[in-house]
């Protein structure tokens, strides 16, 4: 449970290294657009370890907190971390595999960007490893674009986003599904209480074990696969980037951006299974909730 398998370690380590080359990937393109403030230095993260202590007082693992606010980027969190312990016993019985024995080890990187322009789209990605009795992956990325006239599939960008999640599943035939992916995202970010999905999809997978509880035959090929919707990720969001940073946009389009950033804020405090998981399990609280927009209306 600590992480000891080596698998687990070379897990950790890749996972960390992935928080880096997001956070130079983004840093580069603050550097490249001048974005809301032409005359303002380009923006830097802020990286700030912190550590994790069970609710037994017992020493369990930590991470490494990425916050950027910038000139392109009002606010952006890239963070990785690896922790490990026992769950609560109220929340044990909801995780494969902790029902008998609640302890775990999880590593894990999480990103969300929420850029000043609203033709930019604010976008979330996050892959994870987790062990109890059992060990699997989880992760995904979805795009929400701000504008309404953005919020169709056949906008350029979301076909654009969409394309690049289905290659990712098309490479690693055996482990992903596009398909179920892509309609697994629709289904989960989508606000119920309101009727509407958060932003336009990507693709979502959680308890990935291709191998199933026959043996862990398939962790290198799930693991593959998690890398690269990682390295997606940075090369799609980029481009993204690219196509749209330059974009003037009036006061009413502002406006249409913090409105529809509320409800990103519903979706993350009542329904996000990260948070939910951070906040039972004694996670970094700065980190689980870097996801909210330094500024959202409701009208």
């Amino acid at each position: 449970m600590t992480g000891a398998d080596p698998r687990l370690a070379a897990v950790a380590e890749w996972f960390g290294g992935l928080q880096l080359r997001i956070v130079d990937a983004m840093e580069g393109l603050e550097r490249e657009f001048a974005g809301a403030e032409p005359g303002r230095a380009p923006g830097r993260f802020a990286i700030e370890p912190w550590s994790r202590t069970d609710p037994s007082g017992v020493p369990g693992g930590g991470g490494r907190m990425a916050v950027l606010r910038g000139r392109l980027f009002e606010k952006m969190g890239v963070h990785s971390s690896t922790v490990f312990g026992a769950f609560p016993a109220e929340f044990a019985a909801q995780i494969p595999g902790a029902a008998d024995d609640p302890r775990f080890w999880a590593a894990g990187v999480s990103v969300i960007a929420h850029p000043w322009s609203p033709h930019v789209p604010t976008v979330h990605m996050n892959v994870r490893c987790v062990r109890t009795t059992k060990t699997w992956f989880g992760g995904g990325s979805d795009l929400t674009p701000m504008l309404d006239a953005r919020r169709v599939q056949t906008d350029p960008d979301a076909a654009l986003f969409h394309a690049a999640m289905r290659d990712v599943c098309l490479r690693h035939p055996g482990v992903a599904d596009a398909e179920r992916f892509k309609a697994w995202c629709d289904e989960y970010f989508f606000l119920a209480h309101r009727g509407e999905p958060r932003g336009i999809g990507g693709i979502f997978f959680d308890r990935l074990n291709s191998a199933g509880d026959s043996g862990n035959s398939a962790f290198d090929a799930d693991f593959a696969f998690v890398r690269d919707v990682g390295e997606t990720f940075i090369a799609i969001y980029c481009e993204i980037v690219r196509r749209n940073a330059t974009k003037g946009w009036s006061v009413a389009e502002r406006e249409e951006q913090c409105v529809r950033r509320g409800r990103y804020v519903e979706f993350n405090l009542l329904y996000d299974r990260g948070t939910i998981f951070g906040l039972k399990t004694g996670g970094n609280i700065a980190s689980i909730l870097s996801s909210m927009p330094p500024e959202a209306r409701w009208p």
